[in-house]
């Protein structure tokens, strides 16, 4: 079967300077790299993560998808479809089977519009005919677990949890393939974190639907992903099913973010390196590898070679020139904080 979604060698650059700019500095690159080259595949029924802090590329690299920013090389097909350079009235189509639920559920919502108003919306906008609009409005506010007495809420009225499971509601008005959920539980109480997972896969399960979450929260993307991308500085620094990554992680960096994961043992925590510094510019990339300047592993050979990608384990790979081994080993040396 093949891929539902699939990106190969996606690239994204942003312009830094104007032309006339440019011509007076004489700036030979006046150009970064957001994302650098990635690739993955998603399947029906599946969910992918793609976890880093921010500044890492990961909303970027879902904006591209859906053509909210434009992809310079690659590929990115969908449903055999090649997305990269379509035309924005193009994007109109795949826009209706691929939705995006955005970081902030309020302000994702218009201020002076109801409930009734915004998960109908994307109806309208797509000229959808012959649906009975309040009806599809109480059945979407069902699928999300809300009674009909918030159709005519206003986005200040509700909770961040209802706010979040209208955010849902919206996005599944137009009954689309894939869902790209940027940071889904942002902001929400722990408790409430776990009910819109639990929602999300609830809807998966009924409806079929693929995830690609975008976040910064590792004890999200584990419980709801199957297979989860690291990214740092626009590039995947490693790959694997969730579970290989947690029990076997490879690269610094993912040892870094599972440390920053809330330990209740004092111990423990005073057994994780930290990691130092914060993360580079992309308008002043480190030489070699990109990570070696938050590195408490690095060696000399890090600092002007980059790393190739190193097979961990079926499926499993990490952009590393000295990726752990086995558990045992990132046990030894410990994780290394992240914020």
């Amino acid at each position: 079967m093949p891929d539902l979604l699939r990106a190969d060698e996606v690239r994204v650059r942003f312009r830094t300077s104007g032309l006339v700019q440019q011509l007076i500095k004489r700036i030979d690159d006046p150009f970064i790299d957001a994302v650098m080259k990635v690739s993955f595949s998603l399947n029906k029924g599946e969910t992918f993560g793609l976890v880093g802090e921010s500044g890492s590329g990961k909303t970027t690299l879902g904006r591209a998808i859906i053509g909210l920013v434009k992809a310079q090389e690659g590929s990115i097909t969908f449903g055999g479809k090649e997305l990269i350079g379509l035309k924005d009235s193009q994007y109109k189509d795949v826009r209706r089977e691929i939705a995006m639920m955005f970081q902030d559920p309020v302000a994702s919502l218009s201020p002076r519009k109801t409930v009734r108003y915004s998960i109908t919306e994307p109806l309208k906008i797509h000229g959808i005919s012959g649906k009975n609009l309040d009806e599809e409005a109480r059945r979407l506010l069902k699928l999300v677990g809300l009674h009909e007495g918030f159709l005519n809420a206003y986005p200040h009225q509700l909770s961040g949890g209802q706010a979040r499971r209208v955010g849902v509601a919206r996005a599944l008005a137009l009954e689309p393939k894939v869902i790209i959920a940027d940071e889904p539980t942002a902001g929400l109480d722990v408790s409430v974190q776990g009910e819109i997972l639990n929602l999300m896969n609830r809807l998966q399960r009924e409806l079929g639907l693929s995830y690609l979450i975008i976040t910064h929260n590792l004890p999200v993307v584990r419980h709801v992903s199957d297979r989860l991308a690291i990214m740092y500085l626009g590039r995947f620094v490693e790959v694997g099913t969730t579970e290989e990554i947690f029990e076997r992680p490879a690269h610094p960096y993912t040892l870094g973010l599972l440390a920053a994961v809330p330990e209740p043992d004092p111990d423990k925590r005073r057994d994780k390196l930290e990691l130092e510094g914060e993360i580079p510019s992309l308008m002043r990339r480190p030489s070699g590898c990109e990570f070696h300047t938050r590195c408490p592993f690095a060696q000399a050979k890090c600092l002007s070679e980059a790393p190739e990608h190193k097979g961990v384990a079926p499926g499993h790979w990490a952009s590393c020139h000295f990726p752990f081994p086995d558990p045992a080993d990132a046990k030894t040396v410990g994780g290394a904080g992240a914020d």
